[in-house]
This record gives C-alpha cells, structure tokens and sequence, in this order.
C-alpha cells in the first residue's frame, strides 16, 4: 500500500525528508549539540517533523506484524526508519534534567525499529530485554565458570563489534554508489527497493550501538541518583555535635578581669585558674603544674636559680659527709685489714 498525502498539511515523504534532512545537518555539523540555540532548534524541528510522519504512519496501517516484507511497496519501505531517526534525535537533547527521560525514549524508539526489522526478516539477532535474558537462562544446559563465561561474553561480544563495523562500511560504499541514480529519479523500482533496504540495514547496525551506549549511560545515572538518595548514616557515623563555647576575655588575674570587664560589660571574663578549672571539671585537660599567676620572669628565673642552688649545696653537704665517713674508716682499718687468705 502506498502511502498517501494529507490534505490540510505537508506530506509524508515531505516530513519525513525533512527531519532526516535537519538530522543530518546536526550529524555534520562541528558545532556541539549545547552550544548555540539554533542546534536545539533543529533539534525540536526534526523531531516534531518525525512525530508527525509517525502519527500518520500509524493511522495508515503501513505495517503490519502479519505481512512479509514482498508485501510492501518499495516507496513505503523508507517510512520504516522513522523509529531509528526518532531515537537518533532525541539523544540529541541536552536538557541535563530530563537526560535519564531522554534516554529511555530513544531506547524506545531504537527497539520498536528493531522489532520491525525483525518481524520483517530483515535481521536476525537476540533483542537486548529482560525476557530474553530469563528464556537464555532457562534454556542453558549448565553453569559456566563466571571467570569464563565473562571471557566469552567478551570474545562474543568483540567480534560481533567488528563484524558489524565490517558490514556498515560495506552498505556505505554500496549506498554512496546507489544514491545518485536514486535521487536522480533514474532508478528502477528493483534498484530503489534494494537502496531502502539497505538503509533499513544500515540503521540497525546504528540501533544496536545506540542501545548498548544507552544502557552503558543509565547505569552510571541509576549508580548516580542512588548515591544522592543514600541518606548520610550509611556513609559512617557522624561526629557528635560540639556544644559552642561563648565568647569570654581570658584574663591572668582577677585585677585584669576587672578592668577588662568594666570595657565590655557584653562579655564575660574568666581568668586563667577559673579557665583551667571549668576544663578539667569538663575532663579535657588534667590538672598541671603551673607558675603561679602574677609571677613576673624576673620572678620565675630567681625561683629557679635558687632552686638550681640549694640543689648544688644538698650535693655538695653529701660529698662532705662521704668524705668524712671514709676518713673515719680508714684510722680504723689499717691498710691491707680482712685479706687474710694467703697469710700463713
């Protein structure tokens, strides 16, 4: 069935030309996406444009789960990339609130192209969705060692990548050979049904890359989101609040105290013995051995002087009586007095 106009507005072919002409700019454009308001406007246009030709798609029943792909006309076969340039356009949108929202949706567009495909014959692979996942593991005839299942997976994984980037520059090449004729209009309907379908092919390639680089995104966001959500207790205990210690004037000693309090009667003195006790009541400092307050330097290198001294006598009177004690001894004891064991 071929796709028809509207009456009261642009066609489809038109719209959808259009959103996949402004993809396109936005593809080869240096700019980045956030960089000036004209980008995001293209943006918006392309994807009103797509919306529209989607909505008339839909209305028209171009496609159906029940039909083979022998069945389509070879001028409709270029609607069945509305979906893909959907998805495409909006990973385009910068809006940094709704990236998560963003995401999901052209994940959504990506998929329902996928599933098209597929129920077209135009591709055969397992879609990336959790019922797979649960049919792969239901059908698996035993555990795997997790070490190489992750080797294989990889290995897998790494050349379906390369095969794919193998297939892609092929359909470029074979497209870029294609295309003049078809947009000369000199192109028969067998050359241009093989030039929308190798487009379709094209995109799916695109699909599967853009999915994987959705669900890479996601993780990091739901990783993200659960770090902000997690309340603060499960990142360890927190300290226990310090009670605020009021502003005092700390003062040596009484006198100061008075003075200093009679220029700011607004705040409290405290001298230093008062300072000390309130901290050792509080068991942060234990009791030292202080200089008593009012004590001058003059003062305390005298005490200490004096104090070197009377060591220097009670060493020195110590001595004396040593001495003395030995001189006594040895009037006693004659030189020589208790050996007596060699003596005959």
């Amino acid at each position: 069935m071929m796709a028809e106009a509207g009456a009261d507005g642009p066609r489809l072919a038109e719209l959808l030309a259009l959103g996949r002409r402004l993809w396109e700019e936005l593809e080869a454009s240096t700019e980045p996406s956030s960089g000036a308001p004209a980008v995001q406007d293209k943006v918006r246009q392309g994807l009103d444009a797509l919306k529209r030709a989607a909505a008339m798609v839909t209305q028209l029943e171009l496609f159906s789960e029940n039909e083979e792909l022998e069945e389509v006309a070879s001028a409709d076969l270029k609607f069945m990339l509305l979906p893909a340039l959907l998805g495409a356009l909006t990973l385009k949108q910068v809006d940094l609130s709704k990236r998560r929202e963003h995401l999901e949706s052209a994940r959504e567009h990506f998929l329902h192209f996928l599933k098209l495909c597929r129920n077209y014959g135009l591709c055969s692979f397992q879609l990336p969705s959790s019922t797979s996942s649960e049919d792969e593991s239901r059908s698996s005839p035993a555990p795997q060692d997790p070490g190489q299942s992750t080797l294989l997976a990889m290995a897998k994984s790494r050349s379906a990548k390369i095969e794919r980037y193998k297939q892609k520059k092929e359909l470029e090449n074979k497209l870029a050979s294609m295309s003049s004729s078809v947009e000369s209009g000199t192109a028969d309907e067998d050359q241009i049904r093989e030039f929308y379908i190798l487009q379709i092919q094209k995109w799916i390639g695109t699909s599967l890359e853009e999915m994987e680089s959705i669900e890479q995104e996601l993780v990091i966001l739901k990783s993200r989101d659960a770090a902000r959500q997690s309340p603060a207790g499960s990142r360890g205990s927190p300290r226990p609040a310090r009670t605020p210690v009021k502003p005092f004037i700390l003062t040596r000693d009484a006198a100061q105290a008075r003075v200093f309090g009679a220029g700011y009667p607004g705040l409290p003195t405290m001298t230093v013995d008062d300072w000390y006790e309130q901290r050792r009541k509080q068991g942060i400092v234990s009791t030292p051995q202080r200089v008593p307050a009012g004590t001058s330097d003059e003062e305390m290198q005298k005490q200490q002087k004096e104090t070197e001294e009377e060591e220097e006598e009670e060493d020195d009177e110590e001595a004396l009586r040593k001495a003395r004690d030995w001189d006594d001894w040895k009037d006693t004891h004659p030189r020589g007095y208790g050996n007596r064991h060699n003596m005959g």
